[in-house]
């Protein structure tokens, strides 16, 4: 059995009289450790895929495993603590509180769950620990997302879930933060999901998605990734 495995799922959406499959009979499986690229145009499913696997939506049909737990038949109580214990989340735009401080934000994450890290060795993992106590209107995009990114691992979480991470920031910026990403997933065998429409991002993978009208076009595996800081876009 794979780490994650999607079978047979889907997502309709009801409008009025009319149906919309976002997601529409996809299949794909994933394995620990694996830093993996989802990619695909605008509309094709690829952020409803990572809102199902994160448990903030459901399925209408199919199975959804995390590590041998079938996610799909929970109830909301359970979503709820998976969402708590299980997943780190890492959006485009950051979601920081702006009153507290770096380390104040992190700890947020760290007093929801079960086995957390230290919030400032989650600072210093991303390279922030000198700055902890500067409230994000002090920090730069670059430094935003590396909080955020912090708050995600200080929960100790199994998958780390990443929206179009890099979105919102400029091209060295966005390279650093795809390096750091990459790199976590190999120091701590995490397995990271990363949703992108920037086909570039897919010579980093181990494993790449490609998802086109709700479905996993072709899955490809990488057998020798290379290393964000070597890629152009």
């Amino acid at each position: 059995m794979s780490f994650v495995e999607f079978k047979d799922v889907r997502k309709v959406y009801t409008m009025g009289e009319v149906e919309v499959a976002a997601v529409d009979g996809m299949n794909f499986s994933l394995e620990q450790g694996e830093f993996v690229v989802v990619v695909g145009p605008s509309g094709a499913g690829k952020t409803t895929v990572l809102n199902i696997l994160g448990g903030i939506d459901t399925a209408t049909s199919g199975t959804i495993l995390l590590d041998g737990s079938e996610i799909s038949s929970y109830s909301e109580q359970e979503l709820t603590q998976y969402r708590r214990a299980d997943i780190g989340f890492v959006f485009q735009f950051y979601n920081l509180v702006q009153n507290l401080t770096a380390l104040e934000n992190v700890e947020l994450a760290s007093q929801i769950c079960e086995n957390p890290m230290d919030p400032l060795d989650a600072l210093e993992a991303v390279g922030l620990g000198e700055r902890s106590n500067n409230f994000p209107g002090q920090l730069s995009g670059g430094e935003q997302q590396r909080v955020a990114i912090a708050r995600a691992l200080a929960k100790n979480p199994k998958l780390l879930l990443c929206d179009e991470p890099t979105g919102a920031l400029d091209y060295q910026t966005g390279k650093a933060i795809l390096r750091l990403l990459q790199n976590s997933c190999k120091e701590t065998g995490r397995t990271v999901v990363l949703i992108t429409h920037n086909q570039a991002f897919t010579s980093i993978a181990d494993r790449v998605i490609h998802i086109r009208e709700g479905r996993a076009s072709s899955v490809e595996t990488n057998a020798h990734p290379v290393s964000a800081e070597t890629i152009e876009w």
